[in-house]
């Protein structure tokens, strides 16, 4: 749910039941949405091993068509992950995959899959550390059928997703029920097509706004009101019924219907059913304008193409505009991994990281959240495709990402070449395309699109309600930041050397998986050996203690960038 409907609905709700709104505007959003569903744990687990069961066909749910078109999705990402020595997956790109395929497909985070994840579980909520039994739930269950060969083969991988996307649909049908409910329409008695879209366009808001919305579900002008573009969703809802009528025609099949009513149009509860699990799997790009014009905004105020926005604007934006969407705290922006604060120049909003951040997620339920499509998804999917391998040259790399063109005909800022270089002689000539480091490489090529990676639990994908009080800044806080004059010195103009926008680059590296046996060390021609810490993987040189720096910064004089006016600007 996008920040301004979760606003309104506090707001509105507030009033509702006669609180006062004299603490001002940042105060009021302080409060937060509470936890829309209470997770009881003996459900959940039963849930995850009805999920897994049909997944694995014990409930005929799952067909072999599907299955196969989910190792199609899964198969190029497959291909380029380091196997063990059995040429089989680990359990951190199994995960890995299932994230990138909802990713992908839906802009999807699944909950327990993040790879912001911080690794002390004490700080979730009872949904979190529940949601944190499904990984190790299913690899189990997949472990048990290879008994002599450890690891996860493709065929896995799509079971993996296969359950997630049935405990999702399952989830689904809790929601839908409650409806059905509270418009007295028993679930077993077909709906007509005004019924259907009554039931869609009250799922769409309550999936949205959460329960809190229920006591404004009968007064459409006030739903109007509190939900952005209200008037559009329920277009869209009304577009899932059309969806579902052209499926009838091209498949036809016998109709529902009750005495009297055999010409008309009747519809079940599993067809509400499958309307409500269309709504999960198109939301995303049926609300990408949203994203997209907050990306313009954001663009707007980067004027030399680093990514970066500085904070004072950031909120300067917020208060002299008052634009919405720009009023996170700097503490839940530096939780989120959102703000960079290397630079001499100020602290900074990194675009992509803060676009792709959970407070932008547009819907958070207890098991997934739906969340601004990933733009640098399709980048690293060109990149596995042409590469088809865990390891790519620098030059096939720099080829790739050089003849690139993004969607507003912005050119690759193909600089810091040496960096890449400095990576590939780390390992052998080869860069790993799984690893931070080249991950790191690609925001800078793409700022605007791609993330900076973080390390493993430097942030958390908090939502605003799990983050709690303080997630929002107040007035005074933002004027504070918006004296701040760095924020107005023209970059533009800098010399070379002033400029320094690569500061955040980090030296170490994390990789998805093991490439035991498939980097070689340069200086001693031996292979690199990998161990597990912390949740993620770090490489150690055969024989030496510690972890690998497999970058070292050069002269700030080596990093030329072209800017998007096709001027050359320092790095």
């Amino acid at each position: 749910m996008t920040m301004a409907a979760k606003l309104g609905v506090l707001n509105a709700l507030f009033l509702m039941v006669g609180g006062s709104t004299e603490t001002g505007f940042h105060e009021e959003k302080k409060t937060g949405l509470r936890a829309r569903h209470n997770v009881d744990s003996s459900e959940f687990n039963q849930e995850i091993h009805t999920a897994m069961d049909e997944a694995l066909g014990c409930g005929g749910e799952v067909s072999e068509t599907h299955m196969k078109s989910i190792e199609e999705v899964l198969q190029p990402m497959y291909r380029t992950l380091p196997k063990n020595s059995h040429g089989r997956l680990e359990r951190r790109s199994l995960r890995y995959l299932a994230h990138r395929y909802f990713n992908q497909k839906s802009a999807i985070v699944v909950r327990g899959f993040e790879p912001t994840r911080h690794v002390n579980d004490s700080l979730w909520g009872a949904a979190d550390i529940l949601s944190e039994q499904v990984p190790g739930y299913v690899e189990s269950v997949l472990e048990s059928t290879h008994a002599k060969e450890l690891g996860f083969d493709l065929r896995d991988a799509a079971l993996m997703v296969a359950t997630l996307e049935q405990l999702i649909f399952d989830a689904e049908a809790g929601l839908l029920q409650k409806i059905y409910a509270l418009q007295n329409k028993p679930v077993d008695r077909p709906l007509g097509e005004k019924g259907l879209q009554q039931v869609l366009e009250t799922y769409i808001a309550m999936w949205m706004a959460g329960e809190e919305v229920e006591p404004l579900l009968d007064r459409p002008r006030d739903l109007a009101e509190i939900i952005p573009h209200w008037d559009k969703l329920v277009q869209f809802a009304h577009g899932q019924v059309s969806a579902l009528n052209y499926e009838r025609e091209r498949f036809p099949r016998q109709a529902e219907s009750s005495a009297g009513n055999a010409l008309k149009t009747r519809y079940s509860f599993e067809d509400a059913h499958k309307a409500v699990g269309g709504i999960t799997e198109s939301f995303a790009p049926f609300w990408e304008s949203e994203c997209r014009e907050m990306k313009r905004k954001l663009v707007s105020l980067d004027k030399v193409g680093t990514g970066r926005v500085p904070l004072a604007k950031f909120y300067g934006k917020s208060l002299t505009d008052a634009e919405w969407r720009f009023g996170e705290s700097e503490s839940y922006l530096r939780e989120l991994g959102a703000l960079d604060e290397t630079s001499w120049l100020g602290k900074q909003v990194i675009i992509p990281n803060y676009i792709q951040g959970a407070s932008n997620c547009i819907v958070t339920t207890d098991h997934y959240s739906v969340c601004c499509i990933n733009e640098c998804e399709p980048i690293m999917q060109e990149i596995e495709a042409a590469v088809g391998s865990a390891l790519a040259d620098v030059q096939q790399l720099v080829s790739l990402v050089g003849n690139m063109t993004l969607a507003e005909d912005e050119s690759p800022q193909l600089g810091g070449l040496a960096q890449l270089e400095s990576i590939a002689a780390n390992n052998g000539g080869k860069v790993p395309i799984h690893g931070r480091l080249f991950s790191q490489w690609l925001h800078y090529v793409f700022p605007r699109e791609c993330a900076f990676p973080h390390k493993a639990g430097a942030a958390q994908a908090l939502s605003p309600t799990q983050y709690g009080d303080g997630y929002l800044a107040s007035d005074r806080e933002m004027a504070e930041h918006a004296k701040d004059t760095t924020a107005e010195i023209p970059l533009a103009t800098m010399e070379k050397e002033e400029l320094q926008w690569m500061s955040q680059w980090s030296e170490e590296e994390e990789l998805i998986a093991s490439y035991e046996g498939l980097l070689v060390n340069p200086s001693t021609g031996y292979r690199t050996k990998a161990i597990v810490a912390a949740g993620f993987v770090v490489f150690m040189l055969a024989g030496v203690r510690g972890v690998v720096s497999f970058n070292r910064k050069v002269p700030n004089s080596e990093f030329l960038l072209p800017s998007h006016t096709g001027k050359t600007h320092f790095v």
